[in-house]
């Protein structure tokens, strides 16, 4: 199959519209069930080349949650402990494959934007990725293969409308890409950098240590990047992303946004979120918005609104920003990527609040020596890449 027709482009005004392999080639997919949009198969075709490069980088399953053609989580597969699996919501489901350990990673990072994800796997997709999946709002998924099992679950959500797209693993695109704006075609050759850890060798700051674990989580970062709207940033622990600001045009408004949500990922772990009284029945969905609204600063409007009944038991305590505070400083040993160098110091001073050790960026700017000294304020280690990971 050389082409497939969509049913409209971005909106639904844009028509027609396709996908289609120029020359001999065939699409390197075969669509299983549903029938993916323009936009299905932007974050399909972006999220497959991201776990991809996950998985050669660290050797490990991985998983992508993909949003309007950046990722909103990105992970392979650790082990989760049991605040993860109950943040997560899959503390009932007993032991994961490391597939599913990755994609519960990957969607719990920053489960509001991960709502309706296109979902991107890097291996065959197994019984345990299936029945995650299964159970969350998602449009549909991409990956190299699936189980029978698995793919019998996936083809019964969304009343057997759920997009399941197959991806040919061997496929290997042509080395110059094109694309049209204002019927003007631009030529590129393709990103092919390869992350490793050869790209973290040139460490810029006194603190020189950069343990092997941090360095898979600054691949992490740089690879989660690599296919992220610029300018963007990401902030990575434990072998997952979680925190990315992406297609912000100041980098330090990626720098705080990503550091909030990566905050937003800590304070659920906080025993006053743990402990809340949910309603019995409530969703997931709910739970989630209930719980960005609690540890947000405008929860002390809902509970004078009284519109907390309809989530919660009994009306929970107030969160208080010093005991927030007090919460987010323990979080340490953060690894943080950014596709372009930092302009500032006042990107590093943010980053410090959110637990940042780990620095990876290009390096480059005037101000380096500002951005280096920043980081020899807080102890960080801080290596320069030399390259840019811009991403549009």
């Amino acid at each position: 199959m050389k082409e497939l027709e969509l049913k409209y482009g971005c909106n639904p005004n844009q028509k027609p519209s396709r996908i289609y392999m120029e020359g001999d080639r065939g699409l390197p997919i075969q669509v299983l069930c549903g029938k993916p949009g323009y936009i299905n198969f932007l974050d399909a075709f972006n999220g497959w080349q991201l776990v991809r490069e996950l998985k050669e980088a660290t050797g490990l399953p991985a998983a992508a949650s993909f949003k309007h053609v950046s990722p909103a989580g990105a992970a392979v597969g650790l082990p989760l402990d049991d605040t993860l699996r109950k943040i997560y919501w899959v503390d009932d489901m007993g032991e994961l494959s490391p597939l599913a350990c990755a994609y519960a990673r990957a969607r719990g990072a920053d489960r509001m934007s991960s709502f309706g994800d296109f979902i991107a796997l890097s291996d065959v997709c197994d019984v345990d990725t299936a029945k995650i999946i299964k159970r969350e709002v998602s449009d549909g998924v991409i990956a190299p293969g699936y189980e029978p099992e698995a793919l019998e679950i996936l083809k019964s959500k969304k009343k057997g409308n759920y997009n399941v797209i197959q991806m040919d693993p061997e496929y290997v695109p042509d080395p110059v890409e094109r694309k049209q704006v204002f019927g003007i075609t631009f030529e590129q050759g393709r990103n092919n950098l390869k992350i490793d850890r050869e790209l973290l060798s040139n460490v810029v700051t006194k603190n020189k240590e950069i343990p092997d674990s941090a360095k898979i989580d600054l691949m992490i970062a740089l690879i989660t990047l690599k296919y992220t709207q610029s300018n963007s940033v990401c902030y990575v622990k434990g072998g997952q992303a979680i925190g990315i600001g992406a297609g912000q045009q100041s980098r330090v408004h990626c720098t705080r946004l990503a550091g909030q949500k990566a905050d937003n990922w800590f304070l659920r772990q906080a025993p006053q979120v743990l402990s809340l009284p949910f309603v019995d029945g409530i969703k997931r969905a709910d739970r989630d918005n209930a719980i960005d609204v609690y540890i947000g600063e405008d929860y002390m409007d809902v509970l004078a609104d009284g519109r907390w009944e309809s989530v919660f038991k009994v009306k929970p305590p107030v969160f208080t920003k010093e005991e927030k505070r007090a919460w987010l400083d323990q979080m340490q040993d953060v690894a943080l990527g950014s596709d372009a160098f930092f302009p500032f110091g006042d990107n590093i001073d943010r980053a410090y609040k959110s637990g940042v050790k780990y620095v990876a960026e290009p390096g480059g700017s005037v101000r380096d020596d500002n951005v280096i000294a920043a980081c020899d304020q807080y102890g960080m280690a801080m290596a320069f890449t030399g390259i840019r990971l811009f991403h549009h």
